[in-house]
């Protein structure tokens, strides 16, 4: 009996030592795979990884970074800012990125040094009659026939001439709180107003200066805009005057004649040199 007590035993020994063998080899084997070793983490990756190999699952990019860095605030478009109410504008504007980007529109040229507005074609006309802009805070003349008053809106007050045949593009004196972002200089408000009429002319067109000069509590630009109608280079004559009102924004007045309507161009002198602060 003593004999097969030994038996087993020097037997279980055997076993329990290849079983501690096995177990030391697979420890020992672990520690070599990446992401092994005592703590079991894996390393964050770095700012710049290596390309991953064939087969490899390619890792996720980090779009929210890339966009805020390639979207700085001094790139905006300013044309796509709101304007704001605040009645800080005037004095506090923002930087100059939005006129910037204005002079960046290839349909809007450097600005010319000040040069006063002569007097364009045409007879003065005469009026004591106003039309008066309660939501801006000026006033300007009421011309009579052949000009009417017409529906305002998107402004807050417009007067027409009558449509000329073949030409989409209708002459019309108005007057509204400036659409657009004010800026710090009354020059550069006004920039940007005038780039922003491009949207009440023909597609196409560009501005060339005619005039650039301060008037009182603001600024004027008189220009001519170029475009071009069944293949054939025609004009307009406009001009923006930005004034600084009582309300929260300056004030717009903005007039547009075509060429085919040329002599009334004069009611353009007339239309500025009566606007009024109420």
């Amino acid at each position: 009996m003593r004999v097969i007590y030994r038996i087993l035993a020097v037997g279980v020994a055997l076993v329990l030592a290849a079983v501690a063998a096995v177990v030391g080899f697979v420890s020992s084997g672990s520690s070599d795979q990446p992401g092994g070793g005592k703590t079991g983490q894996i390393a964050a990756p770095s700012a710049a990884p290596p390309s991953p190999g064939p087969g490899s699952p390619e890792p996720s990019a980090p779009v929210s970074a890339s966009a805020s860095e390639q979207a700085s605030p001094s790139e905006s478009p300013a044309e796509t800012t709101a304007p704001s109410s605040s009645s800080e504008d005037w004095e506090s504007a923002p930087d100059r990125s939005a006129v910037i980007a204005a002079l960046a529109d290839p349909r809007v040229p450097e600005l010319p040094r000040d040069k006063r507005l002569g007097r364009l074609p045409g007879k003065a006309y005469k009026s004591k009659r106003r039309v008066e802009d309660d939501r801006s805070g000026v006033s300007l003349i009421r011309f009579g026939k052949p000009w009417k008053v017409f529906g305002a809106s998107p402004f807050s007050t417009r007067q027409v001439l009558p449509k000329v045949k073949g030409i989409a593009h209708r002459a019309m004196l108005v007057s509204c709180p400036v659409p657009i972002l004010v800026q710090r200089k009354a020059k550069d408000t006004a920039l940007l107003a005038a780039r922003w009429t491009l949207n009440h002319h023909p597609k196409g067109s560009r501005i060339a200066w005619v005039a650039s000069q301060p008037i009182k509590d603001g600024w004027l630009l008189a220009y001519r805009v170029k475009y071009k109608i069944k293949k054939k280079t025609r004009s307009s004559m406009a001009a923006v005057a930005v004034v600084e009102a009582p309300g929260a924004k300056p004030a717009m007045l903005f007039v547009t004649i075509p060429d085919t309507q040329s002599k009334r161009w004069r009611d353009i002198n007339t239309a500025i040199s009566s606007l009024r602060l109420k």
